[in-house]
């Protein structure tokens, strides 16, 4: 896989580091996941990463950590600003002990200015970012969308876009560098084409929700069908809005009065099921699409023949690696079928650093250290949260 060698850090964190480590472990990099010696495992996105669960507090774990950087390629940590530094384990004292790592630091609001120390979480990082005020509908308040745009997308996935931007620097340099990803800069940085295209393109003249892609058309919206369904629609293009009325039986303008057509259009949808209206739309042009569910999305016909989807051992729905590369595509850490149990490495990942097993046991009773329980490791991954 692409990046076959490559060997990631990942320091334990909520939602955004796990899914930064996720897209490099399932493109073929060996992930290590440093848990807590105490917290639960409230890992979702751990399958195809190994964990050892080591206390970043104490002496011993410290000098273990500065190991495991010292023979790692990437670092993700998502602590707030200076935390890393109060532990001594900032990036000044860990790039001299290795200058090729590439460090990688995962917030909200980022290393440097008033906000670098403060919590947060999505909705507070969309919300500075400029993004938050543009989303939802005319009639209520700005929505975010779910804890997509800064968790995952201005988030972990900018992340993973930033190490691998220092990795291929590094080829040439030789040196590592810090990746400070701040999640509300993230979303502004999604957001380009919003900010860069006012005052330029006829698209945001108006207040929230009364734009042509924000739910102010009536031909860039979601109606709902007879059956309590939905379908979206995209009909943008005048010839694809021409189709998209043939299709739908009615006569409206595409620009005028957008209330009045919205209300017209969504009597019509009233009318049928979803599935009767996924049987006019489908194969068209009118650019009309079924809301589905995740389980419904999975057995669509279109993504069961791209094979979009697979399985957890429990039945889950995952969606599988993207984009896809034609000779080295990436294969989801789902594939493995072992789930993932925080510290079921612990103890041979200490031997790999050179540690006597005198030594990892001592490390154990100490509180150094911990690892799963033998009945688990050797096949009860029930306990993991998959």
């Amino acid at each position: 896989m692409a990046l076959r060698g490559i060997r990631v850090l990942e320091v334990a964190g909520l939602a955004p580091a796990p899914f930064c480590g996720m897209l490099l472990a399932d493109f073929g990099a060996s992930v290590t996941k440093v848990d807590s010696v105490t917290a639960p495992n409230m890992e979702c996105l751990g399958e195809g990463k190994e964990s050892i669960q080591l206390n970043l507090k104490h002496e011993k774990g410290k000098e273990v950590f500065r190991k495991l950087c010292c023979s790692s390629d990437v670092l993700i940590e998502p602590f707030r600003a200076g935390t890393m530094e109060r532990l001594g384990l900032g990036p000044d004292s860990i790039l001299a002990l290795n200058p090729r790592l590439v460090y990688a630091r995962l917030t909200g609001f980022g290393q440097s200015g008033s906000w670098a120390k403060q919590a947060g979480h999505d909705i507070n990082y969309v919300a500075l970012s400029g993004v938050l005020s543009q989303l939802g509908r005319a009639e209520g308040p700005p929505t975010p969308p779910l804890n997509l745009l800064a968790d995952f997308a201005g988030g972990g996935l900018l992340c993973a876009w930033g190490v691998l931007l220092a990795l291929l620097e590094r080829a040439a340099s030789g040196r590592g560098q810090v990746v400070d990803a701040a999640m509300s800069e993230g979303v502004s940085y999604l957001a380009s084409w919003v900010f860069r295209s006012r005052g330029v393109l006829p698209l945001w003249e108006e207040a929230r929700g009364h734009n042509a892609l924000d739910s102010g058309a009536h031909f860039y919206d979601t109606y709902e069908t007879r059956d309590g369904r939905h379908m979206a629609v995209g009909a943008i293009e005048p010839q694809f809005y021409a189709e998209f009325l043939d299709k739908l039986g009615l006569d409206v303008p595409q620009y005028g009065d957008w209330a009045e057509a919205k209300r017209a259009v969504a009597r019509r949808f009233k009318e049928r099921s979803q599935a009767e209206w996924c049987a006019v739309f489908d194969g068209t042009d009118a650019c009309v699409t079924p809301v589905l569910s995740a389980e419904e999305a999975a057995r669509y016909p279109h993504n069961v023949a791209r094979a979009a989807f697979t399985r957890r051992a429990d039945g889950g729905v995952v969606p599988q690696p993207a984009p896809r590369l034609s000779r080295t595509p990436g294969r989801s850490g789902v594939a493995a079928g072992k789930g993932y149990l925080p510290g079921r490495e612990t103890r041979r990942i200490l031997r790999e650093l050179g540690f006597s097993e005198a030594a990892v046991q001592q490390m154990l009773e100490d509180g150094v250290v911990a690892e799963a329980e033998q009945a688990d490791k050797d096949g009860a991954a029930t306990k993991s949260k998959l």
